[in-house]
């Protein structure tokens, strides 16, 4: 069991790369140090919409898969493998594998992991919680999202953390509006979680996504103003992504340039969506 004495998480043993067959598309950056500069901006016409809809749907569905197979005795390597195996399925390659060098096809942040952790030999435990990010390209577009899971029973603290993030992650969507500018949204999400004294991570963001990965656009989810003023716009399509924690909101980075961890240890919950900003507000493009 990957743990220290004290219970906190060490790197395990990561395997190799998995195989994904020739006939699906693999995006630019696969083999390279990292994706080309993207210069196509964060507007997209309905058509392409609708592609980055398809590939957020295989995303979500592939989270929802995932996220059944998870319980007490399964490892983050046996939750990549069925994550990857669904998105292969539907012809979807998972975005994560190859990109900046990332080994894996999803990512599984356990307890005080903020995100980025990688999938291998750490065995879940009851009462841990566990975040699965996946991100599905298809048709030249990227489909971004995740969930936090419970393992089994967790404490009332944990569990209400996991609930109070998904919330924050709701009114964020629900700020968005054509018009207004994006830093509204972290002031939304951030307003909400510090009526429970939980602490915002600021350095990992929401961005732009679809034909890239990651977009030049930042989404905060703390009270940026006036910083990240770009106003929203129909069509603009982004991810929000706020991760919260029962402690401090700064972080150390494990030696694998990858793994985000609270510096104090504290647990870390996330939730993800793709969405698009429309004439009323926001669509949400990664449900199943």
């Amino acid at each position: 069991m990957p743990k220290d004495s004290a219970g906190h998480l060490v790197p395990g043993r990561v395997t190799a790369l998995r195989h994904v067959p020739s006939r699906i598309p693999r995006p630019e950056y696969v083999g390279k140090p990292g994706p080309a500069p993207s210069d196509r901006g964060d507007v997209y016409t309905p058509a392409e919409i609708e592609l980055i809809r398809e590939s957020g749907r295989i995303a979500a569905r592939a989270i929802e898969r995932v996220g059944e197979a998870v319980r007490p005795g399964i490892t983050t390597e046996e939750l990549d493998a069925i994550g990857h195996e669904f998105l292969i399925e539907h012809d979807a390659y998972p975005s994560t594998l190859g990109y900046r060098g990332y080994p894996k096809s999803i990512c599984s942040s356990v307890n005080e992991v903020v995100c980025h952790g990688i999938p291998d030999d750490t065995m879940l435990e009851d009462g841990d919680i566990v975040n699965i990010d996946i991100t599905a390209y298809t048709n030249g577009f990227h489909g971004d999202s995740n969930q936090t899971f419970i393992v089994g029973t967790a404490s009332q603290e944990v569990t209400l953390l996991v609930e109070r993030t998904r919330e924050a992650l709701n009114r964020g969507i629900k700020a968005v509006a054509p018009g207004r500018e994006v830093n509204v949204i972290g002031r939304a999400i951030e307003s909400y979680a510090k009526r429970f004294g939980y602490g915002v991570v600021r350095d990992f963001t929401g961005h732009g996504v679809g034909a890239a990965f990651h977009s030049g656009l930042i989404i905060p989810h703390y009270d940026a103003a006036p910083a990240f003023d770009d106003v929203m716009e129909v069509g603009m399509v982004f991810t929000i992504e706020p991760m919260l924690t029962l402690g401090t909101s700064e972080w150390d980075m494990w030696a694998d340039d990858w793994t985000v961890v609270t510096r104090d240890r504290s647990i870390t919950a996330q939730f993800e969506h793709t969405l698009v900003v429309t004439e009323r507000g926001a669509e949400i493009l990664t449900l199943p």
